[in-house]
C-alpha cells in the first residue's frame, strides 16, 4: 500500500522521510527550495521537504557560486522558512567553510543552525571523507541529509558543472560514499548531476531514500530549485530542470502594466485610497467675468 504522507496535514518527521523508499511502496518524496516565509507558505501544503539551500547565494544575492554564502545568511533565511512551514520537513544547508575543518566545527555550526532556525535537519556536501563528521553529528542528535555527485560548493575543484559517475573510478567512489554516509547515520542522500544508471543503482542498494536532482527517475524523491522550476531565475537553465511555469515573463508583464498605469494616472484609483469623497467639479468661469474696473489714477500735483 502506498504511503501518501504528502497529502496529510500531519507534521512530517525525519523518521517518516527515512522510511520513504519507493520499492517499499512509498510515494516519491517531493522536495523544493525556499528562502522566505511567503514561499514556504506556498510550498508547505504540497511538498514533503523544503530545503533552505545555499543556492540562495546565486538566486537571491547574485553571487557567481554558493561559496560566498555565510552561516548568518543561512540562519536568517532558515528561520524565515521555518516560520512559514507547518507540515513539511525543513532542512537547512550548511554553507561552505562551516563543517569540513573538523567534526567539532561541524557540530558547533550545525547546532547553531538547529537552535536558531528551528529546522529539522541540516544538509552537507561530500562523500566518504564526510562520513566521520556525519556520524559525529548524528550521535549528538543532529539529523543529517547527505549530498553526493556534483557538489556546488566544490564545483571549481571538481571540473565544473558536469555529469558525475561516467568513469569507473568515480562511479565506485560515489557508490562507496553513499554506503558510508548511510552507515554514518544520514537519513537521506541527495544525488546531483549523476549519470542515470549509477543513480538508480545507488538508490536500489541503499536502505535510506535518495533524492535526485539531475540523477534518475528511480530515485526515491526529486528536488529542484523553486526559482528554476517556476521560470523565475533567468541567468541560465540547467539541463535537468523542467519549468512548470513561466513566472519570470508573467512578472515582467505585470510590472510593465503597473508602470504604465502609474504614468497614465490610472493607478491609484479611488478604490485604492482612504476617505475619498466625490469631488465637486470646479467650474472655470474666468471667460465670463468682466475685467475689474481699474482704480482711477490720481495725478500728483505740485504743492
Amino acid at each position: 500500500m502506498s504511503t501518501l504522507t504528502s497529502i496529510t496535514n500531519e507534521k512530517i518527521s525525519v523518521p517518516a522521510i527515512r522510511a520513504r523508499k519507493v520499492r517499499s511502496g512509498s510515494v516519491p518524496i517531493a522536495c523544493l527550495t525556499a528562502y522566505s516565509k511567503p514561499m514556504a507558505q506556498l510550498l508547505d501544503p504540497h511538498v514533503d521537504v523544503i530545503l533552505v539551500g545555499d543556492s540562495l547565494g546565486m538566486v537571491l544575492y547574485g553571487f557567481e557560486s554558493t561559496q560566498p554564502v555565510t552561516l548568518d545568511m543561512m540562519i536568517d533565511h532558515g528561520a524565515a522558512v521555518v516560520r512559514g512551514a507547518k507540515r513539511a520537513l525543513v532542512v537547512v544547508d550548511m554553507p561552505f567553510g562551516t563543517y569540513k575543518l573538523s567534526p567539532a566545527q561541524a557540530y558547533q555550526n550545525a547546532s547553531r543552525i538547529m537552535a536558531e532556525t528551528g529546522c529539522a535537519a541540516v544538509k552537507l556536501e561530500g562523500g566518504t571523507e564526510m562520513a566521520e563528521t556525519v556520524a559525529f553529528l548524528t550521535r549528538r542528535g543532529i539529523p543529517v541529509m547527505g549530498h553526493i555527485g556534483l557538489l556546488p560548493q566544490s564545483v571549481s575543484a571538481s571540473g565544473g558543472y558536469r555529469a558525475h559517475g561516467r568513469e569507473e573510478a568515480e562511479a565506485h567512489y560515489l557508490v562507496q560514499s553513499a554506503r558510508k554516509l548511510q552507515d554514518a547515520g544520514a537519513f537521506a542522500i541527495v544525488i546531483e548531476s549523476t549519470v542515470e544508471p549509477l543513480a538508480a543503482r545507488i538508490t536500489q542498494e541503499l536502505e535510506i531514500p535518495t533524492i535526485g536532482i539531475g540523477a534518475s527517475p528511480a530515485c526515491d524523491g526529486q528536488i529542484l530549485v523553486t526559482d528554476d522550476m517556476l521560470g523565475v531565475f533567468q541567468d541560465f537553465k540547467p539541463k535537468f530542470v523542467r519549468q512548470f511555469a513561466q513566472l519570470g515573463q508573467q512578472i515582467s508583464t505585470a510590472v510593465q502594466d503597473y508602470a504604465k498605469a502609474v504614468r497614465q494616472h490610472e493607478f491609484p484609483a479611488p478604490e485604492h485610497c482612504f476617505g475619498v469623497k466625490p469631488l465637486v467639479p470646479i467650474q472655470d468661469n474666468s471667460a465670463n467675468k468682466t475685467a475689474p474696473d481699474k482704480a482711477p489714477h490720481k495725478k500728483r500735483g505740485r504743492r
